[in-house]
């Protein structure tokens, strides 16, 4: 009973915001936003507070979040680790095993509404900015993020380009804002007029519109040392948008796999990231 509900949910909200939209297109709008941005899962689980509350660090407030950050000492260059959506930090466990090994100093934060940190949405400005807050305080010099989390990455260096930042992983992300809109559109199946109302709300809130904001465009100017990881079967971030990236940025290596999966926790994965990090 509890999955057909679910799986009725998106088709409800469509028609919400296509009636709405007869009354107001730019409440409508709104409403698919919020919609849009509500993170439903991610908080800390009960197997993973032992492991994240020791290496608990400050917080950082920005936006009005709270922001959870994280430390793991070590006497190398400093990595920055970006999670993906509705997940936390607790999902690089294994490439920070691998990192303290190496002996490089890490750190990390829970992205608003994830993990420890406070908020109910996300989107990826709003993430961008908690990154680049990171990267003010402790200036990395390597960047790896998984997912939305490399999307992230790939936006806040194309706006920001931190001269501290010298090298960039990304694993499983998307790349084009439209195709995720478009999918949001098929799950809600909500009509034309909403969906013209939500890109102008996009648009106004954001100063961009939903073809500009690309990864595969960002990547044209981006002039760190990079390297992509993406499977072929991936089901929730589509393999061409790492092959896109790739081919917009220059100085990149993209390694292909198959049949890894979207999260690639993998430690032939992981040993790949730090022979890229030490060379």
């Amino acid at each position: 009973m509890k999955k057909t509900l679910n799986k009725m949910l998106p088709k409800v909200y469509g028609r919400y915001f296509n009636l709405l939209a007869r009354a107001s297109k730019k409440r409508a709008a709104e409403k698919a936003f919020y919609v849009f941005c509500t993170v439903r899962k991610g908080k800390v689980l009960p197997n993973q507070k032992e492991y994240l509350d020791k290496a608990k660090s400050d917080t950082l407030t920005v936006k009005d979040y709270t922001l959870q950050t994280y430390y793991w000492p070590g006497s190398k260059e400093t990595v920055l680790l970006v999670h993906g959506w509705e997940s936390n930090t607790f999902r690089w466990r294994n490439l920070i095993t691998k990192l303290q090994e190496a002996d490089y100093n890490i750190i990390a934060f829970d992205a608003p509404a994830h993990g420890y940190s406070s908020g109910k949405y996300l989107n990826v400005p709003l993430y961008s900015d908690g990154v680049q807050a990171m990267i003010d305080k402790y200036a990395p010099k390597y960047l790896i993020g998984h997912s939305v989390g490399g999307m992230t990455l790939m936006y806040n260096e194309f706006y920001h380009k931190n001269e501290s930042v010298e090298k960039m992983v990304t694993i499983g992300s998307p790349s084009e804002f439209y195709e995720i809109m478009d999918h949001y559109q098929r799950l809600l199946g909500f009509n034309i007029k909403v969906r013209k109302a939500l890109e102008a709300f996009v648009f106004d809130r954001f100063g961009f519109t939903v073809k500009e904001f690309s990864s595969s465009r960002f990547a044209e100017t981006n002039s760190k040392k990079g390297l992509l990881f993406h499977d072929e079967l991936d089901k929730l971030a589509p393999f061409h948008a790492s092959e896109a990236v790739h081919a917009h940025w220059k100085n990149s290596t993209f390694i292909r796999t198959k049949g890894l999966g979207h999260s690639m926790h993998q430690e032939h994965i992981n040993d790949q990231i730090i022979d890229f990090l030490n060379n």
